[in-house]
């Protein structure tokens, strides 16, 4: 069964990977002009997907990313029946993390504030 799991693992890396391009264009091409590298490029693949609704928008970010969810909600459901040691291993870890949830979230919290400052500060210096 490994061998099978790290093919999924591959696959769904592929089936994400346009669209994960396609977020991290978005982002680098409002860090700096879009005269300079690498906004340039960024915007150009932004605009080939913009420019391709239906290969850019619905095969690439939308049918390969759903195929993505399914394919690993599948492997997931069927691993957590068959496989008793996840079972016991996510159990145990519930078990370790739960003295510590709320320091784990604080800890969230503080960098999904940091990501949120980052993204503003990048926007402010963009306009």
């Amino acid at each position: 069964m490994k061998p099978i799991k790290r093919a999924i693992a591959a696959l769904e890396l592929m089936l994400i990977f346009p669209a994960a391009l396609f977020m991290t264009a978005l982002f680098v091409r409002n860090l700096q002009p879009r005269e300079y590298e690498p906004a340039h490029t960024a915007q150009a693949i932004v605009d080939w997907y913009a420019g391709s609704v239906h290969v850019g928008l619905w095969l690439l970010l939308v049918a390969l990313p759903f195929t993505a969810l399914v394919t690993g909600y599948i492997t997931l459901q069927r691993c957590w029946t068959i496989d008793v040691q996840l079972r016991r291993a996510a159990q145990s870890s519930v078990d370790i993390i739960r003295p510590h949830l709320a320091l784990l979230l604080v800890a969230a919290a503080t960098l999904a504030a940091g990501g949120f400052l980052a993204i503003v500060v990048l926007h402010m210096l963009a306009n």
